[in-house]
């Protein structure tokens, strides 16, 4: 069913914990050694949250691992594949800020240009003086997470924004918001002069390689997406809404989701402007704990600890409004640093994890928005155990 690379050998002590088993491994690990680990890692997770299907991409010294469990869709029963496509919710905003970053160094646009001297409609509004990064970063003073629902159309939102006044003086809190990343996106496009849809579907992700990545699934693509399911276990996919493109919209299979991780692993061949985009989506503005936020990715010291990784991708730190201490001037990370990314919709849930410095990432993808804590340790279980 998987085709599984050998990796490095893992931990002998932490295999044993993950395997079962009464032995540690010697020499080299093994196919079904390593199949073994990652199913004893997700299958007590599929169980208990109902997860009808999973898929499981982990990147390790340039070889590329899959695994593949359960079904894109209870009705017919089709197995999930590396090239089932699934939503992947706020993993879009990496995508979105990936834009912002191409469109800077570009020279369509500056990170403190404010966002009505791009978008001339704004003018006269609290947008005078929220720049693109604070958009970029949840700064601009306390945009919701999403639009009211009277707001959340694409023609709607304009007014929304025009009267819309700030909780906090712009730059001086996070909170976590669909609105504000979504916006930044809106105006890299109006930068470049393009559509954002355009612009990701005909420039970035083609040169980002991914083929099987979309905004709009094709008709001849829908025979690969899979089927959500609420947390009642009720067929649900994505509905439309404004800026659902650049805060939530993306759906892509786990083949092309790892090549986008090994992207930011290795932006080095990429072409030279979205290099520098990718080095810039990796530079950090501001920490809140130990979460250090970059445009779109948040990353972290590594090794980082379980309890740090939880914490920082908490219902509290998306649901509430935190102080931010800003890094003057930006940080690029270190290699030795764990970016990661959540994303849900109504009915799929995914978490993206890489470490430059060692050369691995991972991409965990289901058709279940199931909660965050689960994602996070499951990536962290495996990611321990290859690594160590």
């Amino acid at each position: 069913m998987f085709k599984i690379n050998r990796p490095r050998l893992a931990s002998c002590s932490v295999l044993t914990l993950l395997l079962g088993a009464s032995h540690c491994i010697a020499a080299t690990q093994s196919d079904a050694q390593l199949d073994a680990l990652v199913k004893a890692a997700i299958g007590p997770v599929m169980q208990q949250q109902n997860i009808p299907g999973v898929s499981i991409a982990i990147t390790q010294n340039g070889q590329q691992h899959y695994f593949n469990y359960g079904v894109a869709s209870k009705e017919d029963g089709k197995p999930v594949s590396k090239d089932t496509l699934f939503e992947i919710g706020s993993v879009s905003k990496t995508f979105a800020t990936t834009l912002v970053a191409y469109a800077k160094v570009s020279g369509k646009l500056s990170l403190s240009d404010r966002a009505s001297q791009i978008w001339p409609e704004l003018r006269g509004s609290a947008f005078d003086t929220i720049s693109v990064l604070q958009l970029s970063t949840y700064t601009a003073g306390g945009l919701p997470l999403q639009f009211p629902d009277e707001a959340d159309h694409p023609d709607k939102m304009l007014a929304y924004f025009k009267q819309w006044k700030p909780v906090y003086a712009p730059g001086t809190h996070r909170q976590y918001s669909n609105p504000s990343l979504g916006l930044s996106g809106y105006l890299a496009a109006k930068g470049m002069g393009q559509p954002y849809d355009e612009l990701m579907e005909k420039t970035l992700l083609p040169q980002l390689g991914l083929k099987h990545t979309f905004l709009n699934v094709p008709q001849d693509q829908m025979g690969l997406y899979a089927q959500g399911y609420s947390k009642d276990d009720k067929p649900v996919r994505v509905s439309p809404g404004a800026l659902d493109s650049q805060a939530y919209g993306v759906k892509t299979s786990a083949a092309d989701l790892l090549r986008y991780v090994e992207a930011n692993l290795k932006p080095a061949t990429l072409e030279k402007p979205l290099q520098q985009a990718i080095a810039l989506t990796h530079s950090g503005y501001y920490t809140v704990g130990e979460m250090t936020q970059g445009l779109g990715w948040e990353f972290y010291h590594y090794p980082a600890s379980l309890k740090t990784l939880l914490t920082g991708n908490s219902t509290e730190m998306a649901m509430q409004a935190h102080k931010v201490q800003w890094l003057k001037p930006p940080q690029p990370a270190p290699d030795t640093a764990w970016f990661n990314k959540t994303g849900s919709t109504g009915g799929f849930g995914a978490y993206v994890a890489f470490v430059p410095s060692k050369d691995i990432g991972i991409v965990i993808l289901a058709n279940k928005n199931y909660p965050n804590p689960e994602r996070i340790r499951l990536a962290h279980k495996i990611m321990s155990a290859l690594t160590e």
